[in-house]
């Protein structure tokens, strides 16, 4: 007996009756060979799928890839300009720092406070997990320095403008002319610098200038000011010093006689005393000094109103070839 299949469907011999009898497959049959049908369907599929993923990509991916690398050349403009920008900034802090500031005679900013970063080690971790995350890392640092740099700098200007208001002000305040009349440059004694101490006979620091001049001889307030002392003051005798504001002081030594009060004020060109021998002194003369933020500075840098390039020069020169002091 044997099974014959056409078009499936199933055919038995029957020897006995010497003809095919239809057969009917059971509902066992027919559910396994649904579910073959079905499992080679589903495998067929997800193997087209696979493929089809691995070697085709899709619309949405194809338009996300565009836009990454959009986004990565937008940051890496963004980058060189920052880049640009910060370059700029540093021009300009120079010039705020080695001009504007030495003209207006005003405060340092140091570097440490111009260039500071911020405080903490996790600040931009929220960054980490971002696509190109050490670019957009690297960019919002710099975005941070910018911001904060411009910050700093604007303050910085806004000082410098208010200064130059009031500047003309300013201008009769800080020290510009010499203590004593000394037109032909003959009174210069000793310069501001290292020299040698007339009694020790040891070099030191001398902190003013020294005029040399006969007692009695006039002495003049170098700026408009408030006198805060006139009295005497150890080492240097009977002594004047005016506070002239804007970080400016002068100090007047050895004075023979003070013809102004603490509180008084003065205008530059004034006469506020008398060319003396007292205190520690070799011989009749002023010891006068620049006072900037409480620190000596050279007061052969304010004698620009009168004196011209050639006198200040000359002045400069004897100041330097003058090696001992007189106080």
């Amino acid at each position: 007996m044997g099974l014959f299949r056409s078009r499936k469907v199933y055919y038995l011999y029957n020897p006995n009756t010497l003809t095919y009898e239809r057969v009917y497959p059971s509902t066992k049959d027919r559910f396994f060979a649904v579910l073959r049908h079905l499992s080679s369907g589903i495998l067929i599929g997800a193997g087209v799928f696979l493929v089809s993923m691995y070697s085709f990509r899709s619309p949405v991916e194809v338009l996300m890839e565009k836009e990454n690398s959009l986004l990565q050349t937008q940051y890496d403009i963004l980058s060189r300009r920052l880049d640009e920008a910060l370059g700029v900034l540093d021009d300009i802090q120079e010039r705020d720092e080695n001009l504007y500031r030495v003209i207006f005679q005003a405060r340092s900013i140091p570097e440490s406070v111009r260039k500071s970063g911020f405080g903490g080690t996790n600040r931009y971790d929220y960054l980490m997990n971002l696509s190109n995350s050490e670019l957009v890392m690297e960019s919002t640092k710099k975005m941070d320095m910018l911001s904060k740099q411009l910050y700093i700098q604007s303050n910085s200007l806004e000082e410098l403008f208010s200064i130059g208001k009031d500047l003309e002000k300013r201008s009769q305040c800080v020290p510009a002319i010499q203590p004593v009349a000394n037109k032909d440059l003959k009174q210069m004694a000793s310069g501001y610098g290292m020299r040698i101490d007339p009694i020790y006979r040891t070099l030191r620091f001398h902190s003013g200038m020294d005029f040399s001049a006969p007692i009695g001889t006039d002495i003049y307030a170098t700026g408009d000011g408030k006198v805060i002392a006139s009295g005497w003051k150890q080492a240097y005798g009977n002594c004047i010093i005016i506070d002239h504001g804007y970080d400016f002081k002068t100090l007047y030594a050895h004075l023979s006689k003070s013809l102004v009060s603490v509180g008084q004020k003065v205008t530059r060109g004034e006469v506020i005393g008398k060319v003396g021998n007292t205190g520690k002194s070799t011989g009749p003369h002023l010891h006068y000094e620049v006072l900037l933020r409480n620190q000596p500075d050279n007061p052969a840098k304010y004698y620009y109103k009168d004196l011209g390039p050639e006198e200040y020069d000359q002045m400069i020169q004897l100041a330097e070839n003058h090696g001992q002091v007189m106080d």
